[in-house]
């Protein structure tokens, strides 16, 4: 074979390959191919398929498929969501419909900003749908190590990431819900920390020394256990000193509550109103410090604890400390729980063990009781009552 006839073959071009219904390529010149049938319900279809061979073998599959009536599932066509996609949906969801007292928009897109980037580093670039709950189990165990979480903000994470597919299935993005087989931590919700009086007199005079202006927001908090988003979204619409009362209509459990002043409140008050003209925010510097108010009394109130050596105490605390003195100063616990808005009386028994004078009561009604029968009989048949009443238990243990 000469060159001359080398040359001459190597120069005709190359015959293009025929022309498949269902076959086509995209973009064109890429080299990646797709197809498009129908089902055997009769709905159009395509799918990526890679190589021009490739996608001949996937068409002929599908065009048997057809023949034989093999149902296709339903998400064949649908596109791979992310699981950023899905957090960044409840990112949303949080800032447009936390906007109450207790919770404000501001604050809501910051808790679910906090809480955003650690499930995305985690799970961002996962498939949505191939999410298993115990990957969710395994990440959020990764997480609580290297950031040293408590029980009650690995939930908090939990339940955000179950939000974002919630809201996923409602929008059609994912089919179910992973997060929601997962099981929660157990919190200690049974701890009470209040404030003792000397740890108060410490507090107190820092903040004289320190943030007078901000005495009054204590005074308020200690005497009213108003949780800090109904304090600090309080308005002076709320409140009636003639009555001596605040009205809270949008409150944690969503029903209205009235609280009572006290002389301690409504001095408060009223160093709170020389500040503003009576009218919008009861603390009005919560107004002009955006950036500060935002975090509420955490800017000044966890220094103050730092130099006062109270430790292991937040402002939800003095909340503590105002249920802890009413049951110690003998209210019942039912008036607690109005004065706290418990929707239970279930949330108000962690204060009971605070008021042992009553369980005292309770046990000594017992007493003559067990005085019948624990006595003995004499001789004659008279009953002779037991000597283990209190001014001789000493001497009965010693007996003993």
């Amino acid at each position: 074979m000469t060159d001359e006839t080398t040359v001459a073959r190597e120069s005709k071009p190359r015959r293009k390959p025929p022309k498949v219904r269902g076959l086509f390529e995209r973009p064109k010149g890429s080299g990646i191919w797709w197809v498009s049938y129908k089902d055997c319900a009769g709905t159009r279809r395509r799918e990526k398929a890679g190589t021009r061979g490739m996608a001949q073998a996937l068409l002929e599959r599908r065009r048997d498929e057809r023949r034989r009536g093999v149902k296709l599932p339903e998400t064949i066509r649908r596109r791979g969501v992310a699981v950023r996609e899905l957090l960044d949906l409840g990112a949303a969801h949080v800032a447009a419909h936390y906007s109450t007292v207790r919770l404000s928009a501001k604050t809501g897109q910051q808790r679910a900003d906090s809480r955003h980037p650690a499930l995305a580093v985690e799970f961002g670039l996962l498939d949505a749908a191939k999410l298993t709950p115990q990957r969710i189990e395994q990440g959020l165990a990764r997480l609580a190590a290297e950031r040293n979480w408590k029980p009650a903000t690995a939930n908090r994470h939990k339940a955000f990431l179950s939000l974002a597919y919630r809201l996923g299935v409602a929008n059609g993005k994912v089919s179910a819900n992973p997060a929601r087989l997962v099981r929660a931590q157990r919190e200690d919700n049974g701890r009470i920390r209040l404030l003792s009086p000397a740890e108060e007199a410490r507090l107190r005079a820092v903040i004289r020394e320190r943030w007078p202006e901000h005495e009054p927001e204590f005074d308020l908090a200690v005497n009213t256990g108003m949780r800090s988003g109904e304090q600090y979204g309080l308005t002076w619409d709320r409140v009636d000193c003639e009555r001596r009362q605040i009205a809270l209509y949008r409150t944690k459990n969503k029903h209205p509550r009235y609280i009572p002043l006290n002389p301690a409140a409504l001095a408060a008050l009223r160093a709170l109103r020389q500040r503003s003209a009576g009218i919008g925010p009861v603390i009005l510097h919560a107004e002009r410090m955006p950036a500060q108010a935002a975090q509420k009394a955490r800017h000044w109130f966890e220094q103050a604890v730092r130099l006062a050596a109270v430790p292991e105490f937040t402002w939800h605390c003095l909340r503590h400390t105002f249920a802890s003195r009413l049951v110690m100063a003998g209210v019942d616990l039912r008036t607690v729980a109005e004065l706290m808005g418990h929707r239970t009386l279930a949330m108000t028994f962690r204060y009971a063990h605070l008021a042992p004078q009553h369980q005292l009561e309770a046990v000594e009604r017992l007493a003559g009781f067990a005085t019948v029968q624990s006595g003995t009989r004499s001789g004659t048949g008279d009953s002779v009552p037991s000597e283990a009443g209190p001014e001789n238990c000493k001497q009965a243990v010693s007996i003993q």
